[in-house]
């Protein structure tokens, strides 16, 4: 029997490019084989496959963006091989990854289970959204276990990601802006890295973070548990550190297990290729680096390696950088990273990595043919994949799908009534301040609240200089899905503010409604577009029309004005062009 294998649900990401195909026809595949690779701005996705048998069919290539329930391949299944649950998953490979609100099926034991513990509930995963939770819910009123299998609570955000990557990027920025200033009248000498005294302060700026967060822990009497956590039951957990184990049973429980870096099957075992976790601890700074991947932890990295004296090189298999957002967002970005690397590779895949005594010898496949080149050492930022099948949360009852996501519903509880998920682990898109927001939700519905996930907009930045930001509606998505919008891009250039410091290169664009004039979304790069967002997701979040942006009057001069002049240009009224 022949069968079509589609994109099971990946999340809220849809049109999502096919980075890897990695089957041909007449392969013989097993159940669980990956058989195509996607990528999103933050995370690569392994799509298996739920059957055995031939491929007898592919029905898309590289460079393709596909959907949930867009077809991959075909395969001749083997007799026997498809089991019902198999059938149940292609079935539900249309459904939304988020499902509307409803009574899950399976129900908690009106009991607990004998353990050495016991909770109201337990936290797995003491990240962004993991200690918001624990917290909103100890203020609630529930008697609060928080599981974090590393030395310091904060998860990757605060210990190997957003808060040290921003501090790195930090004295980047400084290293770049005085360099810059040479050419406006103040020149300073070459300036000198003390690699170890930098170290200590990002590590310095990460610790003052995380023991903040045991203080609140302790204010709060949430007991913290070290060690990693798996599931024994619908209501029993049990957690392992150091060869010691202790289980906890409890009465409702909070997946926020996260997600890790991804690794290229093709990367040989050598300490010179890291993640973005090993970029951070700055063990060195090579004379070449390779960074894979256009995207936004490959940027911000190699920004801060190329401002402490490395020469980058970034390869994208992709035709841009940062694909989830708008081309024209990214141009600046683009023409500035192109002038100081030494490459930017678009359109280019790496198909071999050699381990020399010299170096990382690289074979790049792309336009201008195959090559290769030696680097010193290599940063693979290709994106992250959730940690969902690492925590036995089919002992619970728990549905994972192929890429390792676990389905919640508006609530954020799984298909298990007493059991909620949030952040990495629950789709995309993969970010802090989302994880946030979910755990509020999780911890007031396990308090007996009425509160639900209903975030109009989501925005994502790349702290890079420029920065790029982006907010509700893109271009892309809209023509992909044939929304009606209008666009309105202020240009920096026009700005005072920009002008004053230097940053004349950047836009502001919004995209509203072409007949109420509501606020769409928006693409900002430039200096602080991170910052300038907050005001439009405001506005999507309320329903506001250009008109509620151009009346607002903004600072003069500041970069918050052209968010104003944007919606200015949209109703016909700007002045300043």
């Amino acid at each position: 029997m022949k069968t079509d294998i589609k994109v099971p649900a990946i999340g809220d990401f849809a049109n999502v490019p096919v980075v890897e195909v990695s089957v041909a026809v007449g392969d013989i595949i097993a159940v669980d084989d990956t058989v195509v690779m996607l990528e999103s701005d933050k995370a690569t996705l392994d799509i298996p496959s739920p059957v055995a048998g031939r491929v007898t069919a592919i029905h898309i290539a590289v460079g393709d963006r596909v959907s949930e329930g867009s077809a991959i391949l075909e395969v001749e299944a083997e007799a026997g091989s498809t089991d019902e649950r198999n059938e149940a998953a292609r079935e539900s490979g249309a459904q939304s990854s988020r499902a509307p609100l409803t009574t899950p099926s399976v129900h908690a034991a009106p009991g607990l289970p004998d353990a050495d513990a016991e909770a109201d509930l337990v936290v797995i995963g003491a990240g962004p959204g993991g200690y918001t939770a624990a917290f909103r819910a100890a203020d609630l009123g529930l008697k609060v276990t928080l599981v974090e299998r590393d030395p310091n609570l904060g998860g990757v955000c605060l210990n190997v990601g957003c808060i040290p990557s921003k501090a790195l990027l930090h004295a980047a920025k400084v290293i770049d802006e005085a360099a810059a200033m040479s050419g406006h009248g103040i020149a300073y000498p070459k300036p000198e890295i003390d690699i170890d005294r930098l170290r200590a302060w990002k590590s310095d700026v990460v610790g003052k973070l995380t023991g903040g967060l045991t203080g609140l822990a302790r204010r709060r009497k949430v007991k913290i548990l070290r060690g990693s956590a798996v599931f024994e039951g619908g209501n029993l957990v049990r957690v392992s550190h150091a060869g010691d184990e202790k289980t906890i049973a409890f009465k409702q429980a909070i997946i926020a297990c996260g997600s890790e870096p991804v690794r290229l099957p093709f990367l040989p075992d050598d300490d010179r290729i890291i993640d973005s976790t090993g970029a951070l601890e700055l063990a060195d700074i090579p004379k070449r680096m390779l960074v894979l991947g256009g995207g936004i932890i490959g940027l911000e990295m190699a920004q801060v390696y190329h401002a402490l004296g490395a020469r980058i090189t970034i390869v994208e298999l992709l035709d841009q950088i940062i694909p989830g957002a708008d081309r024209d967002i990214v141009v600046p970005l683009m023409k500035r990273i192109e002038q100081r690397y030494e490459k930017v590779r678009l359109n280019t895949k790496v198909t071999r990595v050699q381990s020399e005594k010299a170096g990382l010898r690289v074979t790049f496949e792309g336009p201008d043919g195959t090559r290769e080149e030696l680097f010193d050492k290599i940063l693979s930022a290709v994106g992250r994949r959730p940690n969902g099948r690492l925590i036995g949360a089919e002992k619970a009852g728990i549905s994972v799908d192929e890429g390792g996501f676990i389905r919640v519903d508006r609530q954020m509880r799984t298909s298990r009534e007493n059991i909620f998920a949030i952040g990495d682990v629950v789709g995309q898109p993969m970010l802090a301040h989302k994880a946030t927001h979910e755990g509020k939700v999780a911890a007031e519905v396990a308090a007996g609240h009425k509160s639900a996930f209903d975030a109009r907009a989501i925005p994502s930045v790349a702290y890079t200089e420029p920065e790029v930001g982006w907010v509700g509606l893109t271009e892309s998505d809209a023509k992909t899905k044939g929304i009606a919008y209008k666009k309105a891009s202020f240009p920096w250039a026009a700005s005072g503010r920009a002008l004053a410091m230097a940053g004349s290169d950047g836009v502001s664009k919004l995209l509203f409604d072409p007949d109420s004039g509501r606020v769409l979304g928006a693409g900002i790069c430039g200096p602080n577009a991170g910052e300038l967002l907050a005001e439009v997701a405001l506005a999507i979040e309320m329903g506001a029309d250009a008109e509620d942006l151009s009346l607002t009057i903004h600072p003069h001069p500041t970069l918050s004005e052209t968010i104003g002049l944007a919606a200015e240009i949209f109703e016909g009224t700007i002045t300043d062009l």
